[in-house]
């Protein structure tokens, strides 16, 4: 069947990521919404818009069955739930199905496989996939997984068979620590995801995070999109992502490639999905899990290969066979993805919220900027802090870099802090430009003070005339830190002594 109306159960850039999309295909939208997104863009944007609850996430954008009720009152034949929120649910899979919905994405059942990372191991294993050494099967007795432990090898992963996003997840690098680092893993992962099972795998020294994309229809055709490089992470959480990767070859990627279309076969998949890997310093890859819907990073993947994702979901949802197969598919170009959140780089990257009291996205060959905000709007404290994704695409992994250094540059936000700056560090550290980098990035080469911004050649010299007239003046006092010193708050000082 033709889908003739969405309910979009998303909001911010993914929602107008879909919505725009399914404009193309002549596809009526439907936004939804909590009272704290009454004035969003993508409520402006859709057909029609419907308040479902209050601010917090648990009282609107989660409501699953008020959403199912919207979509049938209002006569939408679909749903697509974005990233996030409801997309990984199995049981709101199920739902829209058993209301005559159809749900843009898997079926529940492979949700249900590929959400337990347990679950995942074993499909996985059945199709002799790379996994990382380590047990198959949630553990509870501290003593018995201490055993385990011990057999793998330190350092190790205890990790949440739910969820993700780093949460119920520790590294422990000795058997001392071992039982104090697993009972917090458990807690964690209990108050993020209701379950509390942990496995244990071997953690991989210096390792890089690459994951493919792919699609599956209906008729049990997969493809995929090759990978993405996702190496740049703070709290295990990405921060830059590229495709294709600098480190692979040609025969590690199709062998990638490979693993992650039999890893859908497993698991009868269908719609747009990502498995990921962990891969270490010989370029030897291991199976990690496999996420069940669209990536915040998929348009990297777009740009390279010349594929509307969200357009193939949709497709796929109708019943409709994949329109390609695999040998059509071919690496054009270069693709970079930076996540512009509302986040101070200064303080541990915490979040924060305010005012974008004024927002002006970079322009140009090569710049695309998704996201859900505009000048004047305030950034929420009930949901994800990112603000937009600024992507930038050239014909080799140079040419992109330079776009991206030229589109931080000209992306104006003030009210408050954001990711920009640190992004641009990464950008031209030679770390990253060489290609020799990993999940250690900013463990090894970041430290906040770095970003201080460095004096123009008017201030330096104010500054130093500033220097000498102290010196003159005082000649016992301590000597204030010259501006190669300075912390970022001495050279803020010396700008404002300067005006």
């Amino acid at each position: 069947m033709n889908i003739k109306k969405i309910v979009v159960a998303n909001r911010g850039e993914i929602a107008l990521r879909v919505m725009r999309t399914a404009k193309d295909m002549g596809i009526k939208t439907v936004a939804v919404y909590s009272t704290a997104d009454r004035k969003a863009l993508h409520v402006r944007y859709a057909d029609e818009a419907y308040c479902i609850g209050e601010a917090p996430s648990s009282q609107s954008y989660l409501l699953g069955d008020k959403i199912i009720a919207l979509a049938k009152s209002c006569g939408a034949d679909a749903i697509h739930p974005g990233y996030g929120f409801l997309s990984e649910n199995a049981n709101f899979s199920r739902k829209c199905k058993e209301a005559g919905i159809i749900f843009i994405g898997p079926s529940a059942e492979s949700i249900e496989i590929m959400g337990s990372k347990i679950g995942a191991k074993k499909a996985a294993a059945s199709y002799n996939i790379p996994l990382v050494p380590g047990i198959n099967e949630a553990i509870s007795d501290v003593e018995e997984a201490k055993k385990v432990a011990k057999q793998i090898g330190y350092p190790i992963l205890i990790k949440a068979s739910a969820g993700g996003g780093g949460k119920g997840m520790r590294l422990v690098e000795k058997e001392e620590d071992f039982a104090e680092q697993m009972q917090r893993a458990v807690s964690e992962a209990v108050a993020a995801f209701g379950d509390g099972s942990v496995f244990i795998e071997k953690f991989v020294t210096s390792p890089r995070h690459i994951e493919i994309q792919l699609v599956g229809d209906q008729h049990g055709n997969v493809v995929h999109f090759f990978e993405r490089e996702c190496s740049i992470q703070r709290r295990h959480q990405k921060l830059v992502e590229e495709a294709p990767s600098s480190c692979l070859t040609p025969e590690i990627r199709e062998k990638m490639g490979k693993c992650a279309t039999d890893v859908a076969r497993a698991c009868n998949y269908y719609g747009a999905g990502t498995v990921e890997f962990v891969v270490d310093a010989d370029l030897n890859f291991y199976f990690l899990e496999m996420n069940t819907r669209l990536q915040v990073e998929h348009p990297v993947s777009e740009l390279i290969t010349g594929v509307d994702l969200v357009r193939l979901q949709i497709l796929v949802a109708e019943g409709k066979p994949l329109p390609m197969k695999q040998e059509d598919l071919k690496i054009n170009g270069h693709a970079m993805e930076i996540r512009v959140c509302a986040e101070n780089p200064l303080n541990n990257f915490l979040p924060e919220v305010g005012t974008l009291t004024t927002y002006k996205r970079p322009q140009g060959t090569g710049v695309r900027v998704d996201d859900g905000f505009e000048q004047g709007m305030e950034i929420p404290i009930y949901y994800d802090s990112m603000i937009a994704k600024l992507i930038t695409y050239g014909k080799d992994r140079s040419e992109t870099i330079a776009r991206m250094i030229r589109a931080i540059d000209e992306y104006q936000i003030t009210g408050v802090p954001t990711t920009l700056q640190f992004c641009q560090f990464v950008m031209r550290h030679e770390a990253f430009v060489s290609g020799d980098f990993n999940t250690k990035f900013i463990e090894k080469y970041y430290k906040p003070k770095l970003l201080a911004a460095p004096l123009t050649a008017d201030e330096a010299q104010v500054a130093a005339l500033l220097l000498h007239h102290i010196i003159e003046e005082k000649p016992t006092a301590q000597l204030a830190p010259t501006p190669s010193q300075a912390t970022p708050l001495a050279k803020s000082k010396w700008r404002e002594r300067a005006k």
